[in-house]
């Protein structure tokens, strides 16, 4: 229930509580564009040496194969990833699971591409985070500044480099 008052909209204790549960069901999306070849940010994207530049230095192996578990050389980390490949549409989309041993939850990321002129437009989307656990490691404000610092900066260095 919303109530109204004179300086404008003030929630209930239980409307505050929904609108919370509303926005954690919905997907995270960031669009970044790039001023480099499409081809140049899907190898960037599903090339093991690469991705160890700008996603995981912890990647061991990787490979653009639909069913195919990341290795990660993490042994001390209390978080270890758990992603496994779920879609491939060469040059256009790659998607991921991204869970975490021993914690409940998992979520999808989804990395979608089209050409913009001369640049690449880079879409993720990111569903599920609402089914981790109430920790500040998985929180939603967590996964927007990595994506940011992921693919706004790490990325864009690696693909905008001559």
């Amino acid at each position: 229930m919303f109530l109204v008052s004179s300086a404008g909209f003030s929630l209930s204790k239980h409307s505050k509580t929904c609108a919370v549960l509303f926005m954690m069901n919905v997907p995270l999306i960031k669009t970044f564009v790039y001023d480099a070849p499409i081809g140049k940010v899907w190898a960037a994207l599903t090339d093991t040496a690469q991705m160890k530049v700008w996603y995981f230095p912890q990647l061991r192996k990787f490979e653009p194969v639909v069913g195919y578990a990341f290795e990660f050389d993490d042994p001390e980390s209390a978080y270890q990833k758990e992603w496994v490949v779920t879609q491939i549409e060469a040059g256009k989309r790659f998607a991921h699971s991204w869970s975490y041993q021993g914690y409940p939850g998992s979520s999808e990321v989804i990395f979608d591409l089209s050409s913009e002129e001369e640049k690449t437009k880079l879409t993720v989307t990111q569903t599920g985070l609402e089914s981790f656990p109430d920790d500040p490691h998985f929180a939603r404000s967590r996964f927007e500044w990595g994506w940011d610092t992921l693919l706004g900066e790490n990325l864009k260095r690696l693909v905008e480099s001559k």
